[in-house]
C-alpha cells in the first residue's frame, strides 16, 4: 500500500496525462524474489525475478528523459527495492541491451550487485560496460558460469561466480570452486535444492547458497521434536481457534511475554501513527479488532516455532499467507479472508515443525478446506495457493495458468505482491525480526 502510493507519486496516476518533459509512467511489472543465503543460512540478499526481463521493463521507459527516468526507477522506487529486498543487497539479472546502454547506473550501487546472464554474448562492448559499472564501484556476478568455460574475459571483474548445481557436473563444482576462490572470487551455489546439495556445495568452498533447501522438511521422530515447539504449537492451536473470543485472545497471548511484547511494540511503531501509545494488548484489539490481533500473533507465534529453523522460512511463510489474503478479496471468497491468509502462514509447517504436514494439522483447529488445500486437494483456496507459489518461483507461465483457474485478475498481481511484501516488511523490523527467544 504505501509502496504502491510512493510510485503513483513518483511516475503520476495511470490514466493521467503527464506534464511535458515528464518520464512516461512506469509499466505494471512481474517481479518475485528468491532469498541467497550466507554459510548460517541467514540471508545475505535477495535476487529479483522478472516476468518478460528486466530489458523489457526499462525498452517501455522513455528513456529520452534521462533524469526523469532515473528518478522513476531509482527513487519511484525501483520496482520496491526497499520493500522487496528489506535492506539486503539486490542481484539484479542484466542481458546484453541494458547493460551496454549503461541502464545499470541509475541503480543504487550499495544496493545492488548487477548479474551477467549466461546468454549475454560477451564482446568488447559488453567487456566496457561491466568495466564502466565496476569502476564506478557496482559489484558484478556472473551467472551459471559453464565448467568448461577457461579464459573468461569478464572473470577479472567478476565479484560472484553463480553455478548451477543441477546442470554442472558434480566433479566440476569443486573444481571450480579451487580455481576461482584463489582469485578471490565469492562462490555462490544455486538450484541447491537439497540440504545434502547444500553441504556438498559448503564443503567445496562455496559460502553462499540459492534455492529452496531452506523450505525442504527433514522429518524426524515425533520423540526428537524439542518441547518449546510442542509448546508454540499449542500456542497456535488456541490462536487460530476460529471460535475464539477477544477475551479468550488476550488471555492466551499474556501467556507469552515474548508475543505480548513484540505485539505492543509493532502497534506503537510509526507505521500506524497513533498519538496515544497503546500498553495493553485489550486496548490494541479494541483499536484494531480480532482479526488483526490474531493474524499478528500466529506470526510471532510462527517465529518462536522456527527458531531452529532459517528464519527466512517464517518470513516467507507471513508473506505468502498475506499474498493469498489479498487475492482471496478477488473472489466469491474473499469474507473467508483469514482463512487464506492462515493456509498460506502454515503452508512450510513442515519445514519448520520436521513432521509431516498431514500430521500437524492433525492437531490444529484448521478450517477443513484449509487442511484440503494444504494437503495437496484441489478446491478453490488451492488453487490460489499454487498461484501464489508460482508467483513466487518466477514460474510465470504456470502461475497464469493458475490465475485462470483460480478466477483472479493478472493486472493485479504485481501490486499485491509488493503491498503483501511489504506487510512482512513491517512485521519483521530489523528490531525483532530475530528476536525469536523469550524477554529477559
Amino acid at each position: 500500500m504505501y509502496v504502491r502510493q510512493a510510485v503513483r507519486e513518483s511516475v503520476g496516476d495511470e490514466g493521467r496525462q503527464a506534464p511535458p518533459g515528464a518520464a512516461a509512467p512506469a509499466p505494471q511489472t512481474f517481479v518475485a524474489r528468491q532469498p541467497i543465503f550466507d554459510e548460517q543460512d541467514q540471508v545475505f540478499a535477495y535476487e529479483l525475478l522478472f516476468r518478460s526481463g528486466l530489458e523489457n521493463y526499462f525498452n517501455d521507459v522513455d528513456t529520452t528523459h534521462d533524469l526523469a527516468t532515473s528518478h522513476v526507477i531509482s527513487e519511484g522506487a525501483f520496482l520496491g527495492l526497499d520493500t522487496l529486498t528489506q535492506g539486503k543487497l539486490a542481484f539484479v539479472n542484466f542481458s546484453r541491451a541494458p547493460l551496454v546502454n549503461d541502464l545499470a547506473f541509475v541503480l543504487p550501487r550499495d544496493r545492488v550487485v548487477i548479474e551477467v546472464l549466461e546468454t549475454v554474448e560477451v564482446d568488447q562492448h559488453v567487456v566496457a560496460a561491466v568495466e564502466r559499472l565496476k569502476a564506478a564501484g557496482y559489484r558484478i556476478a556472473l551467472d551459471d558460469f559453464p565448467h568448461d568455460a577457461t579464459n573468461h574475459p569478464l572473470l577479472p571483474l567478476a565479484d560472484f561466480v553463480k553455478v548451477d548445481f543441477l546442470a554442472t557436473p558434480a566433479e566440476h563444482r569443486r573444481g571450480l570452486s579451487e580455481r576461482f576462490l584463489a582469485r578471490g572470487i565469492h562462490m555462490l551455489a544455486e538450484k541447491v535444492e537439497t540440504r545434502e546439495a547444500k553441504t556438498e556445495a559448503l564443503e567445496a568452498g562455496y559460502r553462499f547458497f540459492q534455492g529452496y533447501f531452506f523450505s525442504r522438511p527433514v522429518i524426524v521422530a515425533a520423540r526428537n521434536v524439542p518441547a518449546f515447539r510442542m509448546n508454540y504449537l499449542r500456542l497456535l492451536q488456541e490462536i487460530t481457534d476460529p471460535d475464539v473470543t477477544a477475551e479468550r485472545l488476550e488471555a492466551i497471548v499474556k501467556q507469552d511475554l515474548s508475543i505480548t511484547y513484540r505485539l505492543l511494540r509493532h502497534v506503537n511503531s510509526a507505521a500506524f501513527g497513533f498519538v496515544t501509545e497503546i500498553k495493553s494488548l485489550r486496548h490494541a484489539l479494541a483499536l484494531l479488532g480480532l482479526n488483526e490481533i490474531r493474524r499478528w500473533a500466529s506470526v510471532w507465534a510462527m517465529a518462536d516455532l522456527s527458531r531452529d529453523t532459517p528464519g527466512e522460512l517464517v518470513v516467507e511463510s507471513a508473506l505468502r499467507g498475506r499474498f493469498c489474503e489479498l487475492l482471496a478479496a478477488e473472489t466469491p471468497l474473499k469474507k473467508r479472508a483469514p482463512e487464506f491468509f492462515l493456509m498460506g502462514l502454515f503452508s512450510h509447517l513442515d519445514a519448520i515443525m520436521s513432521r509431516p504436514l498431514d500430521e500437524i494439522l492433525s492437531s490444529l483447529p484448521v478450517p477443513h478446506e484449509v487442511r484440503e488445500a494444504l494437503l495437496g486437494q484441489s478446491n478453490p483456496l488451492r488453487l490460489v495457493l499454487d498461484t501464489v507459489i508460482a508467483y513466487e518461483a518466477a514460474d510465470w507461465e504456470r502461475c497464469a495458468a493458475c490465475a485462470a483457474a483460480a478466477g483472479l485478475s493478472e493486472d493485479e498481481m504485481p501490486e499485491r505482491y509488493l503491498d503483501a511484501a511489504e506487510w512482512t516488511s513491517h512485521i519483521f523490523t530489523p528490531g525483532l525480526r530475530h528476536q525469536t527467544g523469550p524477554i529477559d
